[in-house]
């Protein structure tokens, strides 16, 4: 039954800007509001207003089911964008589950799952994983080294990189995970261990503070990122601007986008959103993933005239939209999302100069059921010089 015609559309928002994680969820928390305030400028849903119930949970998992449960059961919510460890997600699918609420989530994640109630638009390891294993690889040798931060998702992404990387004739020469809150000095521990492994490139899937700690670890260990970068599937624009570019010069990340991804809509997006912010603003691939999955679910409440979660499971999947990444469709048959990959390679900025990209946007593949991306790997075109290769 579709809610009163001027009722505001309640939409719960989960991204902690505490704790281990809230540098990133913070990023992912202004796209919810930059977005909400752009369907609202443009006259919200059919005439109603968006309206955002925002909690912290301080980057800690259980407070994600908690006040999921609270946003539906107290203030009468039934749309949720949040979550971004998987930790958190996998307390709050049963949740939503319970209530037939919807979970949009916007962060890249492991998958082998699917939830009729959840919507996922961040990347999946076929999406960023199999093209970033082909390149680096290709560029700078077959013996890499892992390390990741102590939580699922690194765990199982870590786990489909060994399996391209033996696939493909290489080796893995080390493999570590480090605890969310770990110090400087246990980093500065695997720095050294792994100058002592001389692998070709490490792999890394560290979140959160750990991020800045491992980069400037590598650094003050002598390791060269002309030599032996640092090839991640996690560290974007706002981290490198949390730790300073020179600690990410070099450095390489395999994601959907990039701030300098050169389409209309992202030139048109970054102007509106400096202006929504009030000046300078760094992007980076959380924060697009929160941004266009607010769009595509206004669009599909504008379309069936309501938001009631049941109409909307029959319109959204297949939906597509022009996202700052370029055009994204949702798949109807696993609630992801098609997505665009690109390499990049973090300069002197703080941003990334893009060295590969997929001809094609990838379907998401949450089995990973094939190993090998679309097209044979990433396009020629585009691709810069890279040290070492």
């Amino acid at each position: 039954m579709s809610s009163p015609r001027y009722e505001p559309v309640k939409i719960g928002v989960l991204y902690s800007t505490t704790g281990v994680t809230g540098l990133i969820e913070s990023s992912q928390q202004s796209a919810t509001l930059f977005a909400a305030d752009e369907i609202n400028r443009a006259g919200g849903i059919n005439g109603r207003e968006v309206q955002l119930h925002v909690r912290d949970p301080g980057s800690v998992a259980a407070n994600y089911a908690s006040m999921a449960e609270e946003l539906i059961v107290e203030k009468g919510v039934r749309l949720i964008m949040g979550c971004y460890m998987s930790s958190g997600r996998k307390l709050v699918i049963p949740v939503v589950e319970r209530h037939n609420a919807l979970l949009f989530y916007p962060t890249l994640y492991e998958g082998f799952e699917y939830s009729r109630n959840v919507f996922c638009t961040g990347t999946l390891p076929n999406q960023t994983c199999v093209p970033l294993a082909d390149y680096m690889l290709e560029k700078f040798g077959s013996r890499v080294f892992m390390i990741g931060s102590d939580y699922i998702y690194p765990y199982e992404t870590s786990r489909i990189m060994k399996d391209l990387v033996f696939e493909r004739g290489g080796e893995t020469v080390g493999e570590i995970y480090v605890p969310l809150d770990a110090s400087e000095d246990h980093y500065r521990a695997i720095a050294t261990r792994i100058a002592s492994q001389s692998p070709d490139f490490v792999f890394s899937t560290v979140v959160g503070v750990g991020v800045e700690r491992l980069y400037r670890s590598f650094a003050k260990s002598g390791l060269d990122p002309s030599v032996t970068p640092i090839a991640s599937v996690t560290t974007s624009e706002a981290e490198i601007a949390a730790m300073g570019a020179h600690l990410g010069e070099g450095h390489f990340t395999s994601a959907s986008y990039f701030q300098c991804v050169d389409t209309a809509m992202n030139r048109s997006c970054l102007d509106n959103y400096r202006r929504f912010m009030g000046g300078d603003a760094v992007t980076n691939m959380c924060w697009e993933a929160a941004y266009f999955q607010m769009q595509v679910l206004a669009n599909a409440m504008r379309d069936v005239g309501s938001d009631n979660p049941v109409s909307l499971l029959r319109a959204i999947p297949g939906m597509e939209f022009d996202a700052p990444q370029g055009r994204i469709r949702m798949d109807e048959e696993n609630h992801h999302a098609y997505l665009h990959t690109r390499i990049g390679r973090a300069n002197a900025t703080g941003q990334f100069d893009i060295v590969a990209s997929m001809p094609e946007r990838l379907r998401a593949d949450p089995f990973v059921i094939v190993h090998t991306p679309v097209n044979d790997g990433p396009s020629a075109q585009g691709r810069h010089t890279v040290a070492g290769g």
